[in-house]
């Protein structure tokens, strides 16, 4: 996802072994991931997409920790993207957590860092309870109609209505 302060810049979807580099962007106190290619484009992250940095992970300190130092290196390379602090719609949400547990806010990250993508979330496929009936571009075998209807959950194909209702009794 792309943080609420983001929404006013072009964005698209990470894939799998996009090449990231933190950023600040222009006129926000926002920063992000963008494309290594696209520094102009922000870069969304899924929950539970999966990333590696080149180095270990570098945030900026807040609060009192500024007095001491500006910077604390985290002693970490890999990070899983979630989302935090999802009842409040006015703060930043979009973070990463890290393998002990720690979770730092993507905007806390200093910029200029890379990173690449590893993986993705799984996503649920609809067609998994219709592959008995269902061919490989998406038609269903008996009737013919497209199985677009199935993936918006409306069973208007009889045969994967009844496939759906029999997975769903059992």
């Amino acid at each position: 996802m792309c943080d609420y302060s983001l929404h006013g810049f072009a964005s698209r979807p990470a894939k799998v072994g996009d090449k990231l580099a933190t950023t600040q962007f222009w006129n926000t106190s926002t920063r992000g991931f963008t494309a290594v290619e696209e520094p102009r484009v922000a870069v969304c992250l899924l929950p539970g997409t999966e990333v590696v940095f080149e180095r270990e992970v570098e945030r900026h300190l807040t609060g009192f920790q500024l007095f001491l130092k500006r910077t604390k290196a985290l002693p970490h390379q890999v990070a899983r993207f979630r989302q935090v602090n999802m009842d409040n719609p006015c703060t930043h949400h979009d973070a990463l957590e890290f393998p002990d547990g720690q979770i730092v806010l993507l905007t806390h990250l200093r910029a200029g860092q890379r990173a690449t993508v590893l993986q993705l979330p799984a996503q649920p496929k609809p067609a998994d309870l219709t592959t008995d009936v269902l061919t490989v571009g998406g038609w269903c075998r008996e009737c013919g109609c497209a199985v677009k209807a199935l993936i918006a959950a409306v069973p208007a194909c009889p045969v994967i209505s009844k496939v759906a209702d029999s997975v769903a009794h059992r």
